[in-house]
């Protein structure tokens, strides 16, 4: 089975480091052409000119945008898709802060539903009509396991998480009429910079080294590894291509075998 995503945009959050550029490079191989998008413009330069070009024609660029300042990203995103159109959408952002229930305050909650539930929404409501019209969509939310099983010390994450998954459902029912698609990946452990800062943050609050926290969190796993973020994008792929147009509303995860029901 050989993806051919030749011809089609994708437009990719986070995707300088970690799971957003590893699934930038997958769609990019398969012949899709990638607006990277993030908020450090050296940094996307650098991740633009690490994309392949495999096709005729194909050309990638990016967008910069801080997910984290969302009056200011509203109207970047508005002025692209004023001019733009595009047939996949990969909604990923950095995550926010580990804390706990008992120390999160209700400004912390707010900062989190910017990030993590108002830029998917605005961007993805924006992106719908082109859609509709072109009879034709993929929109993947990278989501992560605390949808199915809470994560401890990341209530931010848990809970607005949660909502967006829920959201996309609700979507998925009223867009499948078009040939739209919407699904969220549910994120395991993966060999990232962002799952290094959370064990990092996780050891100065335990007392325990990093190296002991990222072996319980392995051994944890039935495959006794963290994922490669190429895998992870081999999963976006697949749900960007045409081999995944009968598959909507779903949540997928990807995590080794970790959750324990799902």
């Amino acid at each position: 089975m050989k993806i051919d995503l030749t011809a089609k945009n994708a437009l990719v959050g986070g995707s300088t480091q970690g799971l957003g550029f590893a699934t930038a490079q997958i769609l990019a191989g398969c012949g899709a052409n990638v607006i990277l998008m993030a908020r450090n413009e050296e940094k996307l330069k650098a991740a633009l000119s690490k994309l392949p070009v495999v096709a005729s024609g194909q050309k990638h660029r990016y967008l910069t945008a801080d997910f984290s300042d969302f009056a200011s990203y509203q109207e970047i995103i508005k002025n692209f898709f004023a001019h733009n159109e595009i047939d996949i959408l990969v909604n990923n952002t950095n995550g926010p802060k580990a804390i706990s229930a008992m120390d999160a305050g209700l400004d912390a909650y707010e900062s989190a539903f910017d990030l993590l539930f108002k830029t998917v929404v605005q961007t993805t409501m924006l992106a719908i009509p082109k859609m509709i019209k072109k009879k034709s969509g993929r929109i993947i939310n990278i989501a992560s396991t605390s949808v199915v099983e809470p994560i401890h010390n990341l209530v931010l994450s848990n809970a607005i998480r949660s909502a967006t998954a829920a959201w996309a459902k609700t979507l998925a029912n009223e867009v499948g009429q078009y040939n739209i698609t919407v699904n969220n990946i549910l994120t395991g452990n993966f060999d990232t910079a962002r799952i290094a800062q959370l064990i990092s943050a996780q050891a100065t609050a335990s007392g325990v080294s990093s190296e002991q926290i990222s072996a319980e969190r392995s051994d944890k796993i039935p495959m006794k590894r963290f994922g490669k973020p190429e895998e992870f994008g081999h999963l976006v792929a697949f749900l960007a291509s045409d081999f995944a147009a009968y598959i909507t509303g779903t949540d997928i995860p990807i995590d080794g075998g970790l959750l324990k029901s799902h």
